[in-house]
């Protein structure tokens, strides 16, 4: 049995401005798909060069944050939709989630795509190894935060967070950092390294995050406000990935039965 550390989630405090930790993963995460996709955007048939990855960037990134901010109140809090809608834009209040986040993203590349006739599915496909990067860095500040706990767990890596009682339990936080975060990254990452038909590398993405964030939800907490959708065990977060598993797998039979075009790899 382990014990939380107890990180103080202020990573900076600067007297009437403090910089918390969960604040800096997000910078970890468009620093280091900034700094990847530029790297990635140096390939011969990338659908944006190197000099665009700040635009790229900007896009995602305000995508993500309205997106993660709408869609946790939609999914989570929408009771506030009648008794505080204006806490839909109040992002510094907390409560983000991932899945308005990716439909956020998705519709800044769309729109990016528009903007430059680059191509939506080729864009998703240089975008979605990037992901993982912001990913495994907020399961991070989560756990600094000592939110989204697991379950009470005998298992010998189960952790006491005093704040909940005595009882250990599994540090889910870490499980998804690992499977979201690293994981997700390295197939990603590799698969994308060959030529591959576009919207394989998209459709993979979803069916792996899908199944890692499902499998997860049964050791994590439901969030309090909902608990279990159905049958003592079904969580929002399960119901929020079962699209996600179910277009990506659409995704991966069209772009290999069709032969869409190809979304390479290294420059030869």
């Amino acid at each position: 049995m382990l014990t939380y550390p107890d990180i103080d989630p202020v990573a900076i405090d600067l007297g009437p401005i403090a910089i918390h930790w969960y604040g800096l993963m997000y910078l970890v995460g468009f620093l280091g798909a900034w700094l990847l996709g530029r790297w990635r955007a140096r390939r011969d048939d990338s659908p944006v060069r190197p000099q665009q990855m700040e635009d790229v960037l900007v896009f995602g990134a305000i995508g993500v944050i309205l997106g993660g901010r709408i869609g946790y109140v939609l999914f989570y809090e929408t009771a506030l939709l009648t008794t505080d809608p204006l806490a839909l834009i109040r992002i510094w209040e907390g409560g983000m989630s991932f899945h308005g986040g990716l439909l956020g993203v998705l519709a800044g590349l769309w729109l990016y795509s528009w903007r430059t006739g680059c191509g939506f599915l080729r864009l998703t496909d240089f975008a979605a190894p990037l992901v993982p990067i912001g990913l495994g860095a907020g399961r991070l500040g989560n756990f600094i935060n000592g939110e989204l706990w697991g379950r009470v767990s005998d298992v010998p890596w189960a952790m006491v967070y005093p704040p909940m009682g005595p009882d250990p339990r599994h540090p889910s936080q870490l499980y998804q950092f690992l499977l979201e975060g690293v994981v997700l990254f390295v197939a990603l990452w590799l698969f994308s390294r060959k030529p591959r038909p576009t919207m394989a590398v998209s459709g993979l993405f979803l069916v792996l995050y899908g199944s890692f964030r499902f499998i997860v939800e049964f050791v994590r907490l439901p969030d309090e406000q909902l608990g279990y959708l159905a049958f003592d065990w079904f969580t929002m977060g399960q119901l929020l990935s079962l699209p996600m598993v179910a277009l990506g797998a659409a995704l991966l039979y069209l772009a290999y039965s069709r032969g869409q075009g190809t979304t390479a790899g290294n420059r030869t």
